[in-house]
């Protein structure tokens, strides 16, 4: 399983990286058949800054390690930090 979790405090970034991840799991699923992802949202500046001090645009933290920070991740990118969570 993977604990994914996207940093940002406006739901309209939040929305567009999770749809990314959601495209990236379908992508994999003939790799992977039983991967799992849990998806948590993180809004709250307190828990964002637990993770990064930027607020103002989003992140993305996949297993507990920050691997986007500011910006919004391609596709591309996104396949590789959950192919790279599944083989840890």
């Amino acid at each position: 399983m993977i604990d994914i979790k996207i940093l940002g405090n406006h739901s309209a970034q939040r929305y567009s990286i999770r749809q990314t991840l959601v495209a990236a799991q379908r992508d994999l699923k003939n790799e992977y058949p039983e991967l799992k992802m849990v998806i948590t949202e993180i809004k709250d500046w307190a828990n964002i800054e637990k993770y990064t001090c930027v607020l103002s645009a989003p992140s993305l933290v996949v297993n507990e390690k920050l691997v986007c920070v500011g910006r919004f991740p391609t596709r591309q990118e996104t396949l590789d930090w959950l192919r790279n969570a599944v083989e840890e």
